[in-house]
């Protein structure tokens, strides 16, 4: 290495300071602010008659961010391109390198987590950059963006202003209006369980039983006056215990995070929604003050899909288990986990970079959903690598004549991995099963019959969302923050504390590309495209093969699509006050909204009324439906001389 400094160049400016004071003075770090080149927003930016050559540009307002780092190389011999360890960090360097690297020696670097270590060690095993790895994210970049570009105008002249499209973001609504209409069409059935209250002679205790068979058939009981002769029936039975089943059951603990399951817990167990569990994660991952400390990286990368775990980590778990629980919750050798066959097995799983610096030691460092996300990962990573818990479970079978009974229980009797969650559900039953045994005669004392309905699939939260799209093989997890900010965000879907309804809008947008772009909106097409992206990483597809496959048959859909597709007109019972013609109802970003019928001829529109007047005193306006990034909102018609906001409408809360 030359004696000048060489030039680092990072995505996010919040590295600098870290990997700074990690390299020294022989380094000069410096950040890209993400993408510097891209395709352009206001035209495709891909030549499809052309083998899809993309046309990039330098991202608008980051002219001078470019002109900086061009001035930095010029004086450098050697550029360290240090840009996330994944397809779309590794395309970003390559595209940078195109603008400044001409006559200089290129190293592309990369890191699992920004620890000195770590750091060091990649700058000593510089390699060169992955061209399979930037075909497959040129690949995924490119079709996002014709699906997007070519159908999104579709949508802007048949149904309204404002709309989109997306690869990916199309088959997300696509189940949640798929299972709005489910709740919606849903008839509940009606049935009845019936349990009984039960007692060993000489014992105070009582066992609770539940009916689960009728001459050896499981029970079916859907009416009330079928219950109640069962239960006159019950009444007069004698109750034996037929027989006791002991068994051994074994918890095993979960695999480390990966960026599906951290958003999946973290919604279930803090309440945070995908984008909010990114950016504090990204924030862990990107280096935090502690105390007099350098700043430094408190978790591993936090977009990744594998749960490999490296040799210096598990050694280091597995001496903090027995230094901090004891010998007797260590594994005999390391637990494995298996990832998933698209996983990029040179990522780690989510895990703290240092397993000895605890939780509550760096509370006082950290924000407090900062030390909540932290506290999650660290638990999860030592669970990760800890025996099993072990329950002794009881199950009784108890004959009454024709009827058949069971009463379960569990009880702890190693807490394994459970030691490290001090909210652990034990599952110990309340009801002592070890006093009874086979044979014994047991008294009734209380027949309990309960009447129940079914219940309607439940909406997705968060969570059951990306669980589901993860499952499906849909899109990749590092996508799934921005996908669903995307779909609240042009009102096809209501978020309501972490729950999503499909709106009006988003039922009417999906049945149109369900009906005309069915391809895309095929979930098993959309998974068998992802894993043929995968094959473009893997060096076994072309990508521009790819997507010459692909582009053949969608042109013959827009073409069909724009003919055949009729203009949606929800004409209302209103006149234009400007040129007389009916009024109809339309979406824009903002929500609902009238518009006469004849636009672009009359522009004249107006906002969609509710019918309830704004509460604030002498204000004549009624209150309308906006959108705003947070989600759907109710405001005065008469803003900006009114600002009366609110979450629901009156009779909403009656």
């Amino acid at each position: 290495m030359g004696k000048s400094k060489a030039l680092v160049i990072v995505e996010s400016p919040a590295k600098i300071k870290t990997i700074s004071k990690i390299l020294g003075d022989n380094f000069k770090v410096c950040s890209s602010m993400g993408h510097l080149i891209d395709l352009p927003k206001s035209t495709l930016g891909v030549d499809v008659d052309h083998d899809f050559t993309p046309k990039f540009i330098i991202v608008r307002d980051k002219q001078k961010i470019l002109t900086q780092l061009k001035k930095e190389a010029k004086t450098k011999k050697e550029i360290y391109i240090a840009t996330d360890p994944d397809r779309e960090g590794e395309a970003i360097g390559w595209n940078l390198v195109q603008q400044i690297g001409e006559g200089k020696k290129i190293y592309r670097v990369t890191f699992q987590e920004i620890t000195k270590k770590a750091v060091l060690k990649a700058f000593e095993h510089p390699r060169e950059f992955d061209t399979k790895k930037i075909n497959a994210q040129m690949a995924r970049r490119i079709l996002d963006r014709i699906v997007g570009y070519k159908i999104s105008p579709v949508l802007w002249k048949k149904v309204g202003s404002r709309l989109s499209a997306g690869r990916v973001q199309s088959v997300a609504l696509r189940l949640i209006v798929e299972r709005e209409r489910a709740i919606q069409n849903f008839v509940p059935k009606e049935y009845w369980q019936i349990f009984v209250d039960l007692q060993k002679e000489g014992s105070e205790a009582v066992l609770p039983a539940s009916l689960d068979k009728i001459d050896g058939q499981k029970i079916d009981i859907n009416t009330q006056s079928d219950s109640e002769k069962i239960v006159d029936d019950l009444k007069n039975q004698d109750y034996d215990i037929a027989k006791i089943v002991d068994r051994e059951v074994k918890r095993n603990p979960s695999p480390p995070f990966i960026t599906s399951t951290l958003q999946q817990e973290a919604f279930n167990k803090l309440g945070f929604n995908a984008r909010q569990t990114m950016r504090n994660a990204q924030d862990l991952y990107e280096g935090i003050e502690i105390g007099g400390e350098e700043p430094m990286g408190l978790i591993t990368y936090m977009r990744t899909d594998s749960v490999n775990i490296s040799n210096d980590a598990i050694e280091q778990v597995r001496s903090f288990i027995t230094d901090n629980y004891g010998e007797k919750y260590l594994p005999e050798t390391p637990n494995k986990y298996k990832s998933k066959k698209s996983a990029q097995e040179a990522h780690e799983a989510i895990r703290p970079t240092d397993v000895t610096r605890k939780p509550e030691d760096i509370r006082k460092y950290l924000a407090d959903d900062q030390y909540k996300l932290y506290l999650v990962i660290w638990r999860r990573f030592i669970c990760s690598q800890m025996v099993p818990a072990v329950f002794k479970n009881r199950k009784i079978e108890i004959k009454a004549g024709k009827y058949d009974f069971g009463a379960t229980g569990s009880t702890l009797v190693f807490d394994g991995f459970l030691i490290v969650l001090p909210d652990r559900q034990d599952d110990n039953n309340k009801v002592d099963l070890a006093i009874y045994d086979k044979g014994d005669h047991l008294n009734l004392l209380e027949v309990n019959p309960t009447q129940h309905f079914t219940k309607p699939p439940p909406r997705y939260s968060e969570a059951t969302l990306v669980k589901a799209l993860e499952e499906d093989g849909i899109g990749r997890p590092s996508t799934y923050a921005s996908i669903i900010t995307t779909i609240v965000f042009r009102n096809y879907v209501k978020r309501d504390r972490g729950y999503f309804t499909a709106t009006e809008l988003g039922m009417l947008v999906c049945d149109q590309l369900m009906e005309y772009f069915a391809r895309i909106m095929d979930i098993r097409f959309t998974a068998q495209m992802e894993e043929r992206l995968d094959k473009v990483e893997d060096g076994d597809l072309d990508y521009v093969n790819l997507l010459k496959e692909f582009y053949k048959p969608f042109k013959q859909e827009l073409v069909h699509a724009l003919d055949k597709m009729e203009k949606t007109q929800n004409f209302v019972d209103e006149k234009c006050p400007e040129c007389g013609q009916q009024m109809v109802i339309k979406w824009g970003r903002r929500g609902k909204f009238l518009s006469c019928s004849v636009f672009p001829k009359c522009k004249h529109a107006q906002p969609f009324l509710s019918g309830v007047k704004c509460p604030n005193e002498g204000c004549e306006g009624e209150l309308v439906e906006r959108r705003s990034r947070r989600g759907a909102f109710y405001g005065c018609s008469k803003y900006p001389n009114c600002t009366y906001t609110v979450n629901k409408l009156p009779q909403a809360d009656t």
